[in-house]
């Protein structure tokens, strides 16, 4: 009779291996992706470095499983944020707000799994979590346009450049590092303007929506999904 794990061995199998991926995400947030060493997240994760061997057979594969859980992660917290949106407008500013305010708060750890040189191998993965956020953008741009809220355009042209400007702007080598809250609450709400205005959005309205999203605390670490306020179905 061929073996068969207990509820209990699969919830524990699952357990070490997010206990697994949680200290790969922390130490890349912490010092960047060149800093996840199997060896660092054995002693991280409190385990031996050959439990994570038998979990994630090389580094490569741990780092794609951190770049996929960190860009599903943050494609919910959007997807969420513009679900609460009462219209269209609002739910494209929310997606816009709620990835440029979780970027800024976990800037390294972003720019681990965007930007920072990796292994040729892991570069697929990396445009696969570019793609996915600019696909939800997207989605959110081809919306409002159908409401007749936005100016004619092509969503598909405007998705990855609003993402690459939010990239640049926020987290990039020439983005200015906030000095406090306030601060980078400010830079959240500018590069959420600029984007809405590139969209064709006329400048009084971009800023009643961006000022109807409700952003996370940007202390530094990765917020919760955040839930815009309440407001006009716009």
């Amino acid at each position: 009779m061929p073996y068969r794990r207990t509820e209990n061995v699969v919830r524990r199998l699952a357990a070490r291996e997010q206990a697994i991926l949680d200290a790969a995400t922390a130490i890349a947030d912490e010092n960047g992706m060149a800093a996840v060493q199997i060896a660092a997240v054995a002693t991280r994760a409190q385990i031996a470095a050959g439990t994570v061997y038998r979990y994630f057979p090389s580094k490569t594969d741990l780092i794609a499983d951190v770049i996929a859980a960190v860009a599903a992660r943050e494609l919910a917290a959007m997807r969420a944020a513009a679900e609460a949106a009462p219209g269209p407008s609002s739910a494209l500013a929310a997606a816009i707000a709620t990835f440029a305010a979780r970027a800024l708060a976990a800037r390294r750890l972003i720019w681990a799994v965007t930007a920072e040189p990796v292994e040729p191998q892991l570069d697929a993965m990396r445009v696969e979590f570019r793609r996915s956020i600019a696909a939800e953008l997207e989605t959110r741009i081809k919306a409002a346009l159908d409401a007749r809220h936005l100016p004619e355009l092509d969503a598909g042209i405007a998705a990855p450049a609003i993402l690459g400007a939010l990239l640049e702007g926020l987290i990039g080598p020439l983005a200015p590092s906030p000095h406090d809250e306030t601060a980078a609450r400010d830079m959240v709400q500018a590069a959420a303007l600029l984007a809405l205005r590139a969209l064709g959005v006329i400048d009084a309205r971009a800023r009643g929506l961006v000022a109807q999203c409700a952003l996370p605390s940007l202390s530094g670490s990765l917020p919760p999904a955040p839930r815009p306020a309440a407001a006009s179905r716009a």
